[in-house]
């Protein structure tokens, strides 16, 4: 007898390009060998040059496609992505509070990569203030951490102290991305209780890249719904993105998309 796949869930927006939000989460799953669910908190107009427009879900709905999934579906890990307004994100905490809600992935986005704003500052204030002590692991770049905290992060030197803030912010565990600050490796900084680690590897040259952190996050589900540690989830994940920027794709006239396939994962990526 076949072992069943492990069940995740998304909590996000919409990409009509399908390179990030719920189409690339649910691409990720897939090709992990998980049975992939979710919850549209928003609809974008968006493509590989960037996003034209959104419409936002109201927040009962997102509520309602999130507590029918979970009522029915044994869900072993979740994540989010664009929550959209202030009135979704409490929305979202809310049930991650009041009922069993199982690992929470948060990925705190936003500021969409051609720079239109995805979350009102009333929004990002309730993120961090309801959403954060939820988290299992909340995994921003560089722009989200410094949006999140007020502090800034000029170098590889400044991410231990801005993740030290974040966790204080009720969180367990985060994964600061550091992408953003340029140079020939890329590092993040994982931090946990009495744990923390910089991950480096070298940049894969290219792009811009849309989809990065969706697929990355998506990723630490998957394998977070299988049993892993999230240090363990976080180093799978990891290798997983690496291969996907590599084999990164032009397809439109703007940024690079990712193109997760099932002959991509290998070892414990695999079903």
């Amino acid at each position: 007898m076949s072992t069943l796949p492990p069940v995740v869930l998304t909590i996000a927006g919409s990409d009509s390009g399908g390179g990030a939000g719920i189409e690339m989460d649910l691409k990720v799953f897939a090709a992990l060998g998980a049975f992939g669910t979710c919850a549209v908190t928003a609809l974008t107009a968006q493509n590989t040059l960037g996003v034209r427009g959104a419409w936002q879900a109201p927040p009962d709905f997102v509520k309602d496609q999130i507590a029918a999934v979970l009522d029915d579906l044994p869900v072993k890990a979740a994540k989010t992505g664009m929550l959209s307004s202030q009135e979704v994100v409490l929305a979202v905490a809310d049930l991650a509070r009041t009922r069993g809600f199982p690992p929470l992935v948060v990925d705190p986005v936003v500021v969409a990569k051609d720079g239109t704003h995805l979350l009102s500052d009333a929004g990002l204030a309730a993120l961090r203030e309801q959403l954060l002590p939820a988290a299992a692991l909340v995994t921003p770049n560089v722009p989200e951490a410094e949006a999140l905290t007020g502090a800034r992060i000029g170098s590889e030197q400044d991410l231990s102290g801005v993740a030290a803030k974040l966790r204080a912010a009720g969180c367990s565990w985060v994964l600061l991305k550091g992408g953003h600050l340029g140079g020939k490796q890329v590092t993040d900084l994982l931090l946990g209780p009495s744990f923390e680690q910089a991950l480096s590897s070298p940049r894969i040259p290219g792009g811009p890249l849309h989809g990065t952190g969706c697929a990355l996050s998506a990723a630490i589900a998957v394998h977070l719904a299988r049993g892993l540690s999230i240090p363990d989830a976080v180093h799978e994940a990891r290798t997983f993105l690496q291969g996907l920027i590599a084999d990164a794709l032009a397809l439109g006239k703007g940024a690079l998309v990712l193109h997760p396939q099932p002959s991509i994962a290998s070892g414990r990526n695999a079903p």
